[in-house]
């Protein structure tokens, strides 16, 4: 049997999925963490062979927030040359960003 049909569960599945779930309530104006974190997903499971569900969300989103990913790519580009979004917690944890 081949593994290429077998859908896989990304480790970071439900953490993903709670992420997702919220940015799917965010309006058509997002902000800069918003924007930041539906890139950073959709480069996640971009090719990734599983999690159709959340790779179909995130596709949700970008159409609701009408932006291409180039456009999302810019303008996250742009936000990440300003400053760090990503800031370490009151814990010292750092965001996920792999």
């Amino acid at each position: 049997m081949s593994n290429q049909n077998v859908e896989q569960k990304h480790p970071q599945d439900k953490t993903d999925r709670l992420i997702v779930d919220q940015l799917l309530k965010v309006p058509s104006n997002p902000g800069d963490r918003e924007l930041v974190e539906l890139a950073r997903l959709i480069i996640r499971y971009r090719n990734f062979p599983g999690a159709r569900d959340i790779q179909r969300d995130l596709k949700t989103v970008l159409d609701s927030w009408q932006l291409t990913e180039e456009q999302l790519y810019v303008k996250t580009r742009a936000i990440h040359g300003v400053g760090k979004v990503y800031r370490r917690t009151a814990t010292g944890e750092q965001q996920d960003w792999t």
